[in-house]
């Protein structure tokens, strides 16, 4: 098929669809116990320069227990899919985690403003970056998902970012008419943070899910992170509601309060005191880096973070907060 132009973005993932599928072929299927602790997942599934994907949206339903971990233990030279990342960018970044990065959404947290600190990083010169839209992601992590090694789309076509991205327009042999060709994405490890799981990963979530499904489906390596862990008697009596299969997982994590600061749809609303605090103090060097010794490398878990920051008086207020909303939605 030729290629009629293509941007000089680098694409960070190798997209041959076919050496993803025959190491999904070795994943074993068995039914079989993945309880852990964050800790020990993060130990064994997230290694220095593989390309990581943190799912969510916004700070919507984000695995922080994880994205926290990966900081305190001190993974380097990742790449990074910057795909509807806000808060977990934030701190990936502080940690200096990741030197590459496909950027769609970054830097900012939404109405609540960008972040100095991941802005002077992605400014600073040591991360290498291609250009994405929010779709255009989307539209790699399905090809992932599909086992393809791309997918075209009606996308970026004519803007800089394609100049800047990594994709290609191509013809389709049947009508001839222009599509973008979108690399599959296959992230070597992803984190996902869902309502419900049984021990084996079979996964429940709520609300917006954006890419998820798709990201569970297209990692070599999934971490779950749930609010709680619930018998396979209550998954198999409702099957429809299992979201992420357990042949996708590689670790269950029981994190209730998993996605603080952040939102849990009908769960907990978002910290948004202490987000600000994080916007805040980072424009001062010397005060966010005790900020991050205090919340990220001298605690233990996220347990003891949350516990630094209002412990269960705070949570039990945001969940009155979250219940206060779904009742002025409905």
């Amino acid at each position: 098929m030729e290629v009629l132009d293509q941007g000089v973005g680098r694409v960070f993932t190798d997209p041959d669809a076919d050496k993803a599928r025959a190491f999904f072929r070795k994943k074993s299927r068995a039914l079989v116990p993945k309880v852990m602790s964050v800790k020990e997942a993060v130990e064994k599934f997230v290694h220095d320069g593989e390309y990581l994907c943190i799912g969510g949206f916004g700070a919507n339903r984000v695995p922080m227990a994880v994205v926290h971990e990966i900081v305190r233990q001190g993974r380097k030279k990742m790449g990074f899919a910057g795909h509807t990342s806000t808060h977990d960018f934030q701190v990936l970044a502080a940690g200096k985690v990741f030197n590459r990065c496909d950027v769609a959404y970054i830097v900012g947290l939404e109405a609540r403003g960008l972040s100095p600190n991941a802005r002077k990083y992605m400014e600073s010169g040591e991360v290498e970056v291609s250009e994405w839209t929010n779709y255009s992601m989307a539209v790699r992590f399905k090809a992932g998902a599909a086992g393809v090694s791309f997918y075209p789309a009606r996308d970026v076509m004519g803007t800089d970012t394609f100049k800047y991205s990594g994709g290609k327009i191509i013809q389709c042999p049947f009508t001839g008419t222009k599509y973008v060709a979108l690399p599959a994405i296959f992230p070597d490890v992803s984190a996902i943070h869902v309502h419900e799981a049984d021990i084996y990963g079979n996964c429940r979530a709520r609300g917006i899910t954006v890419s998820d499904f798709d990201v569970a489906r297209a990692s070599k390596r999934l971490i779950i992170t749930a609010e709680r862990i619930i018998p396979n008697d209550e998954i198999r009596r409702d099957p429809s509601y299992t979201v992420i299969p357990y042949w996708c997982v590689d670790a269950v994590c029981e994190v209730p309060y998993g996605s603080y600061p952040g939102n849990m749809y009908q769960e907990y609303f978002s910290d948004e005191d202490h987000l600000r605090e994080w916007l805040k103090v980072e424009e001062n060097p010397e005060e966010f880096k005790k900020f991050l010794d205090k919340n990220i490398y001298n605690c233990k878990d996220h347990f003891e973070y949350i516990e630094k920051n209002g412990g269960m008086h705070k949570i039990l207020a945001l969940r009155e907060k979250e219940w206060l909303f779904k009742k002025a939605r409905d």
